[in-house]
């Protein structure tokens, strides 16, 4: 089906929502990326279930990507419909100890809403950029915590366009990783379970969270976070930076001379210039100390 006629059926479905050629460096904490063929950003849940709906009935390729922290999205941009889980899906409700969050609320927002409400749990994720899909997919985590820990269960959508709900023992979390990541499902709420806390308390720990990550972290450039996940028992970063790549450069990609599993954009980067850093990182600690880093963010595209 062309590309045209993609954007016009779903134009008509989702008036306002639909936009074609949409540069994906918009949308991607990196800033790199090319365009996505037809791009939607769902207003509410039922809009979002229409949107996975055409894409599975039509069998159009489907990209679904939250706040952008964690991908790379290739400089030839992404075939088919992206859909991108933002603003419109981003309601946070408090009830006693649980915390209801949509997809597309940032953790930042809701760790602020936890914090504010007397809540602990989130604080180890004071800073961290994202969304809460991506976070709960990913099992984000920071400080010796993670997001799994609090998750209580999960409300899920379907590509045939239902809508089902898993628990907590159903995700399967692990560093980094949760049965979400093999399963063809997009997250649309999270329900987190939290305990009673002293406000204060927890806007100290978060600030020194904070502080520690401005002081170790390359935050004035666009980047994706944690390149790779951290070996057992080591530092991906330390490995790179042992192996003498600190402020190595590719074009516009650079690694990090404050974190060396960082990769930032100094302006113009590409996704070459970011996957031929990735390679030189991976094959240098290889052979210089037989670990196999694996990567934490996800390419998408072509």
């Amino acid at each position: 089906m062309a590309d045209s006629t993609i954007y016009l059926e779903m134009l008509k479905i989702l008036p306002g929502r639909v936009r074609a050629g949409e540069p994906m460096k918009k949308h991607t904490s990196w800033r790199i990326g090319g365009l996505a063929d037809v791009f939607v950003e769902p207003s509410d849940r039922e809009e979002l279930r229409l949107a996975v709906s055409y894409a599975n009935e039509r069998s159009v390729p489907l990209t679904v990507i939250g706040a952008g922290t964690n991908i790379l999205v290739s400089d030839g941009g992404i075939r088919g419909v992206v859909i991108k889980v933002g603003g419109g899906l981003d309601r946070i409700c408090l009830d006693e100890n649980v915390i209801f969050a949509e997809a597309g609320a940032k953790l930042s927002r809701v760790a602020a809403v936890a914090r504010d409400a007397g809540l602990g749990g989130f604080e180890f994720s004071a800073g961290i950029p994202g969304a809460i899909g991506g976070a709960v997919v990913m099992n984000a985590g920071a400080n010796g915590a993670s997001v799994g820990a609090l998750v209580k269960e999960v409300l899920l959508l379907n590509m045939e366009g239902c809508f089902y709900k898993k628990i907590k023992e159903e995700m399967n979390f692990a560093y980094r990783s949760s049965a979400l990541q093999s399963e063809n499902s997009v997250v649309v709420e999270a329900v987190f379970s939290c305990y009673r806390r002293d406000k204060e308390a927890i806007k100290e720990e978060m600030e020194v969270f904070i502080k520690k990550r401005k002081e170790t972290q390359p935050l004035h450039y666009p980047s994706a976070g944690s390149i790779f996940k951290n070996p057992p028992g080591d530092s991906a970063g330390r490995l790179i930076e042992a192996a003498g790549l600190k402020g190595e450069r590719v074009g516009d990609a650079q690694i990090s001379t404050l974190h060396a599993n960082f990769i930032i954009n100094l302006g113009e980067a590409t996704a070459r210039d970011v996957l031929a850093l990735v390679d030189k990182a991976r094959k240098s600690v290889f052979e210089l100390f037989g670990v196999e880093l694996k990567p934490e963010v996800k390419v998408v595209g072509y």
